[in-house]
């Protein structure tokens, strides 16, 4: 399984350097590249939380398997387009919606599947294997699909017949490349055994919204899970919303710094946050007391170290605060991931998972655009003080006023 999800989740990254660039190539309009990327990420956020009520009535296993099956015959189609120069912009919108539908089903199902494959007690070192594998591939997909993009060529049509023939095989062996990988993943996939003991009690299936609704319901009614899940909302919109804005308008906006920069602290926070991931799936127990106020004490020093951003004048200053704001962030992602799947019953834990992702895939942007426009008022060291501030004072109030700072490691037994 850990081999098949590294290869479909580097695929997905060739897709995200590939398909921009065949936007620009064949249009050069921004607009129409954020139409594309919106048919991407709106449909994932909107399907969601219906995808991991699907996830619960048939299995992580078999959802994920079509997933796999309808992201290979998508990215098989653009590869083939793109190689026989017949790609047309309507193509490209409903390729993109269909990559879209595919995440919002494919996501629950992934993250949702780790119990069902593996022990209790390996867990946590199981996801943490997953997610450091995701943030590796994060960094080789960019830069593998970047540099096959440019053996074959990234000129554009204006430049000739000859470099814009270049250009497309370079994409379109960046697509077949990604529908390879995930041809692989599904077949690693069907050799995968899932442990009986995990699964579902038969129960007369739900209308899809009727099921999205109960687990809703049962999540709000589990004061731990409704405090945690909340918590995690205010985070995604006062505070990873911003930042996703803020960072590279202070790369752009400084002369001392720029785009080289801009690689650098983000690739920075990258080897952090896998570099904390590999502790957290190797030292499972580091804590500061219970694991609700190891969140809460490493929430309020990640705050307390945005909050100096905007005030930074070298490369090496930003490197080094989102090092360690990556390395904290990504042990206490294992820990939550794990968290979430031994607490939540497995009947409703596809419904959890897509919860807890829609939170920072659907909250998350809205936050920054709306940032954009809040940017026309403030500077970046005030959006930047406010945000850290404001995750310092959500981490208080959340020790002080709710059941957050109680959370344990030894979840209750499935309900």
């Amino acid at each position: 399984m850990t081999a098949g999800s590294a290869m479909s989740m580097l695929g997905d990254q060739f897709t995200l350097i590939a398909l921009p660039w065949l936007v620009l190539q064949m249009t050069g309009d921004t607009l129409v590249l954020g139409t594309v990327l919106a048919l991407i990420s709106v449909p994932r956020a909107l399907f969601i939380l219906i995808g991991g009520a699907l996830v619960d009535r048939h299995s992580p296993k078999q959802v994920l398997m079509i997933t796999k099956y309808v992201n290979l015959v998508l990215l098989a189609a653009l590869a083939g387009l793109v190689f026989a120069g017949t790609l047309t912009l309507w193509m490209v919108y409903a390729l993109s919606l269909g990559i879209g539908l595919a995440t919002a089903f494919s996501i629950p199902a992934g993250t949702a599947m780790m119990p069902s494959v593996v022990a209790r007690p390996q867990l946590q070192a199981a996801n943490g294997i997953s997610l450091g594998l995701r943030q590796l591939t994060m960094f080789l997909g960019p830069l593998l699909a970047g540099l096959l993009i440019a053996l074959f060529g990234a000129g554009d049509a204006a430049k000739g017949a000859a470099t814009a023939h270049a250009s497309a095989t370079g994409i379109g062996l960046a697509f077949t490349l990604d529908a390879l990988s995930f041809a692989v993943s599904a077949w690693t996939l069907s050799k995968v055994q899932t442990r009986g003991d995990t699964a579902a009690p038969a129960a007369a299936p739900q209308a899809v919204l009727a099921a999205v609704a109960h687990g809703l319901g049962h999540f709000w009614r589990d004061s731990e899970l409704r405090t945690c899940f909340l918590y995690w909302s205010a985070i995604a919109l006062f505070i990873m919303g911003p930042i996703h804005i803020a960072i590279p308008v202070l790369a752009s906006s400084s002369p001392q710094l720029g785009a080289a920069a801009f690689g650098t602290i983000v690739g920075a926070h990258g080897a952090g946050t896998l570099l904390g991931m590999v502790v957290s799936g190797a030292v499972p127990r580091l804590r500061l007391g219970s694991l609700g106020m190891t969140i809460l004490a490493f929430d309020a020093f990640i705050g307390a170290l945005f909050m100096p951003l905007g005030l930074i004048t070298a490369v090496w200053q930003g490197a080094a605060l989102m090092l360690v704001i990556g390395l904290l962030g990504g042990f206490m992602q294992v820990s939550v991931f794990t968290w979430i799947q031994q607490r939540v019953p497995p009947a409703l834990l596809g419904r959890a998972m897509s919860l807890f992702m829609f939170i920072f895939m659907g909250l998350a942007p809205i936050s920054a655009a709306v940032t954009g426009w809040v940017m026309k008022s403030v500077t970046l060291t005030q959006l930047f003080a406010a945000s850290g501030g404001t995750l310092v004072v959500l981490a208080a109030v959340a020790f002080v006023l709710t059941p957050m700072r109680r959370m344990t490691d030894a979840a209750p037994a499935a309900r």
